[in-house]
């Protein structure tokens, strides 16, 4: 078997999963937190595949937790590791062929997934200036891997990535040329990794060349941007320099004029730190309504809370405004699908998102949008000009398939 270990590491924890390429399935998937605090934490879940044909359900889980102090990313991996020893799978008689690494920030530097040696540790490293929050634990989390799987290739997957096909128009911002050029400000981009594969999901759904497509996908979580994918490439989409710009967001405010920066520390005396904490953790639908879960909030709309409605008129009304700017950009779009937690789950959401776009031939069915099913799917009438679609995302497949790609020949030639 073809097994990739792909792990998501962040400051305080790291995830997880370990896949069976062969069928692209997960074997096992884990959690290590509270990494540096005097109580850590792990939970490790085992999957067992019935082979087809057998009565049993096709999938068991087991879970097991552990807890006991985890001092750094180093410790957390020698968890993970004694986790796969007592409870499987065995990595003994399964071993890794690559670790693939989520690392959100590659700047400009990283246009594909890239095998990990000292220099783009380096890299990495520097752009943490881009995603102080991000890139340093992915850093600790690459340098912990490297020491437990020292034999095998490691492979970065950046989010940043997938956009570096925007045209210069796309991702230029209007100031100074050469401030810009000194501090690397331009538009980035992120959710590649979701973005790609769900574009791809999406064609291969409707059995098209991606090559042949015009697409706007909807990643809607806690954190959300919509990209225009034309023919397979990310023409457009709505984050920028960090992850603040584009949509409305679980606690990001999304699109604001700068000019209310300067009017709080004018009037209001509030310091670059207040500003951060203000548009990342205390704004969006939480700044607006108090909750994050969009659950939450359009159950509060169906009470009549007039906070929560206006929360979710304005999340809807930016939705429309980026479908309206996407499809002019785009000349047309022939897919729009929806994914993540809330474009996965939300039906209310999606059918406000798509409302307005009949003049693009866009027409929701109601059974289908409202309908409790998994797994890609359809949500458009059958006589709709636009496919409209539910794709679940599977950022760690996409991770996963780069990684091996990536590593393949290293792992051919014995390297």
């Amino acid at each position: 078997m073809s097994i990739v270990l792909v792990v998501n590491s962040g400051s305080s924890s790291f995830k997880y999963q370990l896949l069976d390429m062969e069928h692209e399935r997960v074997l096992a998937s884990g959690l290590v937190e509270r990494i540096g605090e005097t109580a850590g934490h792990a939970t490790h879940t085992v999957r067992f595949h019935a082979e087809p044909g057998q009565p049993a359900p096709a999938v068991l889980e087991a879970t097991h937790e552990i807890e006991r102090p985890i001092p750094d990313h180093t410790a957390g991996f020698a968890v993970m590791l004694e986790a796969f020893a007592e409870h499987g799978p065995s990595l003994d008689e399964a071993p890794p062929v690559a670790v693939g690494h989520r690392v959100v920030h590659g700047g400009a530097r990283f246009f594909e997934a890239t095998l990990i040696d000292q220099l783009v540790e380096i890299n990495i490293d520097e752009l943490s200036v881009l995603a102080p929050l991000h890139n340093p634990g992915a850093l600790q989390g690459i340098r912990a891997a490297r020491k437990a799987f020292a034999d095998i290739p490691h492979v970065a997957v950046f989010d940043t990535a997938f956009h570096q096909t925007l045209a210069p128009a796309a991702y230029t911002y209007a100031i100074d040329r050469e401030l810009a050029e000194r501090h690397r400000i331009r538009r980035y981009g992120f959710h590649g990794t979701s973005h790609a594969y769900v574009s791809a999901k999406a064609a291969e759904f409707l059995g098209r060349d991606i090559r042949e497509l015009k697409q706007l996908v909807f990643h809607l979580g806690n954190g959300a941007s919509v990209t225009a994918v034309d023919g397979g490439r990310s023409v457009e989409t709505s984050m920028g320099l960090t992850p603040l710009e584009g949509l409305v967001m679980g606690t990001r405010s999304g699109d604001l004029d700068p000019a209310v920066l300067l009017h709080l520390a004018r009037r209001a005396s509030m310091s670059i730190d207040d500003l951060d904490r203000l548009l990342n953790k205390g704004s969006g639908v939480l700044g607006m309504a108090g909750v994050t879960d969009m659950r939450d909030l359009t159950a509060r709309c169906e009470a009549g809370d007039e906070a929560a409605q206006l929360a979710f008129d304005v999340y809807i009304h930016r939705l429309r405004a980026y479908a309206g700017a996407y499809i002019a950009q785009l000349g047309g779009v022939e897919v729009i699908s929806f994914t993540a937690g809330v474009g996965e789950n939300a039906a209310a959401v999606r059918a406000g998102a798509v409302e307005t776009l009949g003049f693009a031939g866009v027409e929701l069915d109601p059974a289908r949008n409202t309908a409790r099913e998994r797994g890609t799917r359809r949500i458009s009438t059958d006589a709709s000009r636009v496919e409209v679609l539910v794709v679940p995302t599977n950022e760690e497949l996409e991770i996963a398939r780069q990684a091996l790609a990536v590593a393949g020949p290293a792992v051919g030639s014995g390297d």
